[in-house]
């Protein structure tokens, strides 16, 4: 009879302990949860900075992105419009076509263009000078993301250190060390840290993206700038 309590009793427990098992479990898992805004919250004074360089990154990456995109629009074709209105001797066509496009090439090729009749040297010139200017143009703020990319990880860097000088202090001045309170104070110093490379490495491939592109349009605007130049001497030869 008791043997056959025993085997009744067993299968009535198993589920129970299994269910004490899982609310265990998921208790834990609860205490344990770390939430982003907790993580951001808990990383001090330097968060502030630190987000203030992501914001900003973000914002200049856009703006330029959608800048750069644009000044690369309708490209494709332009000088091939220009090429057939010179060589039909619609000058005026030509300019207007140019001055229609609005781009850093049309506003280059508009001046090559308004300078048709004096030596090519001046020509040269004067596409090279504005092709600078709008070349500045471009590039304009994404030094700023260079910035960013180096200060980010440095400053990120500096909140860790000073939380882990102050945890130290508090240990030197403190009777009882607790291993979780030095724990817990380095996980919360060491955010600010991870913070700081997150913004950086964006930082750092925002800037590079945007400069391959700046490259793309800089190379567009060298490559159409050498053919406009052989399209005035080609009627001198």
């Amino acid at each position: 009879m008791i043997l056959l309590q025993t085997d009744t009793i067993a299968p009535a427990l198993a589920p129970t302990t299994e269910n004490t098992i899982l609310a265990t479990t998921q208790t834990i898992q609860q205490v344990h949860e770390l939430r982003f805004l907790d993580l951001l919250q808990k990383g001090g004074w330097v968060m502030v900075p630190l987000l203030v360089l992501a914001f900003l990154g973000l914002v200049i990456f856009i703006e330029r992105y959608l800048t750069i995109r644009s000044a690369s629009r309708n490209e494709s074709d332009l000088m091939k419009q220009v090429k057939h209105h010179v060589i039909s001797g619609k000058l005026e066509s030509a300019i207007a076509v140019c001055r229609n496009n609005n781009t850093p090439l049309g506003r280059m090729l508009q001046k090559g263009l308004l300078r048709i009749g004096r030596p090519i040297k001046d020509i040269e010139g004067a596409i090279e000078n504005v092709g600078k200017l709008e070349v500045s143009r471009l590039e304009k703020n994404i030094s700023i993301l260079g910035i960013i990319a180096g200060i980010a990880p440095m400053l990120g860097f500096v909140g860790t250190i000073a939380g882990v000088i102050k945890i130290f202090y508090g240990i030197s001045t403190a009777n009882n060390i607790s291993m979780g309170v030095i724990a817990g104070g380095l996980y919360e110093k060491m955010i600010t840290s991870a913070t700081g490379l997150i913004v950086g490495i964006v930082a750092y491939v925002s800037y590079h993206i945007l400069n391959i592109m700046v490259d793309r349009v800089i190379l567009k605007m060298e490559t159409d700038a050498v053919e406009f130049i052989d399209l005035l001497e080609e009627p001198e030869q």
